[in-house]
């Protein structure tokens, strides 16, 4: 078995360290991103619903950036949501804005009770692109 090859954002490795997990782990030029939230430079949640979504994109997009990938490399996503009658106009504002042009990755998004006192959580499954592509 090859060892997993993970992938850190710039300035966040302690909230990774306290919590025993990967920002993200290469396999060959895929990319699985841990799921992401929108928390403040101290680690806890930003209570402002639309600003904690913005939030959970912009950590998402620094770990893309620090495997050499983007927004446009996203094949998979995965949002979890505690209120997603209620949530959707926001997460789909901030959502429209990133992804932008059509096609669109899948997306599969779910209702759940708890997100350790977030409200919002993305993870992605990304391809990492190679100089071939550039």
């Amino acid at each position: 078995m090859t060892k997993r090859n993970a992938i850190f954002p710039a300035g966040r490795q302690a909230l990774y360290e306290i919590n025993s997990y990967s920002a993200a782990i290469r396999s060959g030029d895929l990319l699985f991103v841990s799921g992401q939230v929108g928390s403040r430079e101290d680690g806890s949640p930003e209570p402002d619903f639309p600003k904690q979504v913005q939030l959970a994109f912009d950590n998402l997009a620094a770990v893309l950036k620090a495997a050499g990938a983007g927004f446009d490399d996203i094949i998979d996503v995965t949002s979890f949501h505690t209120d997603p009658e209620n949530q959707f106009a926001a997460v789909d504002d901030v959502r429209l804005k990133v992804f932008g042009d059509k096609p669109y990755p899948n997306w599969t998004a779910v209702g759940v009770n708890w997100l350790a006192g977030f409200d919002f959580e993305i993870k992605v499954i990304a391809r990492i692109p190679s100089s071939a592509d550039a």
